[in-house]
């Protein structure tokens, strides 16, 4: 499936000179967004993962209907303040700032495999800091799924070699 003819590219967005990759018209295709999904799943469970870990909120529109394909948790990772339990937490940079990740202390058991999907891969911030998340607890990163993946723009796979990253679209 041509993945790419769903997403609709929005320029000078948020700032001038930046095309942003607006997700919504291809969540709206249900093929498209199921297919997604579908891929998904399967690499997660070749890669005979415990647990999927998405970021917010776009990391959520992914991995749970992941997790729910496999019938296996889900475990959210938060801006601060949004959890209600003890919490670890990461400051990262992003493309346009920085920020901080939060994820509850007793989410990842020592040892638990881990799938972390998110829906863009751009600079890497926000999936290296939910990678020392997850191993600060003692999970295993066995893989990572994007929907899109800014490769020519940021390159980032450098930064996370030594894990597998798989990705539908490439930009």
């Amino acid at each position: 499936m041509d993945y790419k003819k769903y997403v609709t590219a929005i320029e000078n967005f948020p700032i001038e000179g930046v095309t942003f990759r607006d997700i919504t018209s291809f969540i709206q295709n249900g093929e498209a967004f199921k297919n997604a999904i579908e891929e998904f799943s399967d690499f997660a469970k070749k890669k005979k993962a415990d647990i999927i870990v998405g970021p917010e909120s776009r990391g959520f529109m992914f991995g749970c209907p992941v997790a729910f394909n496999l019938g296996i948790g889900f475990v959210p990772v938060r801006k601060p303040g949004k959890l209600p339990r003890e919490v670890i937490s990461f400051d990262y940079d992003l493309e346009y700032g920085k920020n901080t990740l939060e994820m509850h202390r007793d989410a990842i058991k020592k040892g638990q495999k881990v799938i972390i999907i998110d829906d863009l891969l751009a600079t890497g911030g926000t999936t290296l800091a939910t990678i020392k998340l997850v191993e600060e607890l003692g999970g295993e990163v066995v893989g990572i799924c994007y929907l899109i993946e800014l490769k020519e723009e940021f390159n980032s796979r450098k930064k996370l070699e030594g894990y597998d990253v798989f990705t539908l679209i490439e930009y």
